[in-house]
């Protein structure tokens, strides 16, 4: 199955053209080579809430995005407000996937205790949260992408037991 996969990277450096985006790097290859998804979206916003939450809104009831995978914005900085903005677009909340993720990168680095995202459900997508770092995203998704077919087979409706 090839799961359609939205990438939203949520910094201000990032949308000035001011940094250049290596965490949404590392997502496409993993996503491409682990999952087997598409990318059929991909785009950066400034940590503006409100922007992040019409991005959310327009990949999963626009774009259908399957998979709505975020970078950026997760730590306690004022203006990191991913996990919010995640928050106020999702119907329900996943807590085994972000526990799973933190508990993993925490293995490794003890300021992933730190990281604040969060994974839902919006419709018939699974939106999750990332770290804003190449190293953290590799840490996170790893932590995960084993369970990803099965959650997203469960979310689309196509699960069969």
């Amino acid at each position: 199955m090839i799961w359609k996969t939205a990438i939203l990277t949520a910094s201000d450096k990032g949308a000035r053209g001011e940094r250049e985006d290596t965490s949404a790097q590392v997502i496409r290859e993993l996503v491409e080579e682990e999952l087997g998804g598409e990318i059929v979206e991909y785009r950066i916003v400034p940590d503006e809430q409100d922007e992040i939450i019409a991005s959310l809104i327009e990949l999963t009831d626009y774009y259908r995005a399957d998979l709505v995978l975020t970078t950026g914005g997760t730590e306690l900085a004022i203006r990191d407000v991913t996990p919010e903005a995640t928050s106020r677009v999702i119907e329900r909340e996943v807590p085994g996937m972000s526990e799973a993720m933190r508990s993993a990168w925490m293995e490794r680095n003890r300021s992933a205790m730190l990281f604040r995202g969060i994974c839902g459900i919006r419709g018939r997508a699974l939106i999750v949260n990332l770290p804003g770092t190449p190293k953290g995203v590799h840490e996170c998704l790893a932590a995960i992408m084993d369970q990803l077919p099965e959650a997203l087979l469960m979310v689309t409706g196509q699960y069969r037991q």
